[in-house]
């Protein structure tokens, strides 16, 4: 990051893995990192001042059916609601768009955060894209999408990108890939 323009890091890098995974705010230790878990990868920077915030779950090894169908739904909850959520809704509209596809997975009780929080000076500041929230999306204003699904003991998957409201809906502010393969992203 730093080789790239950045002043420091916007808060401290988590790598969750494994059943550690399944804590959206995991706290480093010492368990060490396996093939055949999954790694959840939460990271962002300051550039001019500004705080970006980015996450990436990533699989090490050949990727299981539970993996696959988890990581397939978080994906798509988080590009529906990219392509869907637009000026004048609510936080707590924007929240359901990526909710909806979740709990009508069955997993709903297994995204047990908000959708997303606003990104500036601080890492999280307004709006809130959560349930609950009355704030109205506004263009120009910066906020993370970051569906996730956590299941205790197994581990987690969450997916974030910053967007910047526009006229016509939120404009993804990352180019980072999204592939879970770790290995394949390294060849």
């Amino acid at each position: 990051m730093r080789e790239l323009g950045a002043e420091g890091l916007s808060f401290d890098t988590i790598v969750a893995a494994g059943p550690n995974a399944a804590m959206a705010h995991h706290r480093p230790d010492d368990t060490p990192i396996q093939r055949g878990q999954t790694i959840v990868i939460d990271m962002g920077c300051k550039v001019n001042g500004y705080c970006s915030d980015q996450t990436r779950t990533v699989y090490i090894g050949p990727q299981d059916e539970q993996f696959q169908l988890l990581y397939d739904l978080t994906l798509g909850a988080q590009l529906t609601a990219i392509e869907t959520i637009a000026p004048g809704l609510t936080g707590a509209e924007g929240d359901s768009l990526a909710r909806t596809v979740i709990q009508d997975a069955g997993y709903g009780e297994r995204f047990g955060h908000g959708l997303g929080h606003g990104s500036g000076l601080a890492v999280h500041e307004e709006p809130r894209v959560t349930m609950g929230s009355q704030q109205v999306l506004k263009e120009s204003m910066v906020f993370s999408i970051e569906p996730g699904i956590y299941v205790p003991g197994w581990g987690g998957i969450r997916i974030e990108d910053l967007v910047v409201m526009e006229k016509g809906g939120a404009r993804s502010l990352s180019r980072a890939p999204k592939t879970p393969d770790w290995e394949g992203a390294l060849r």
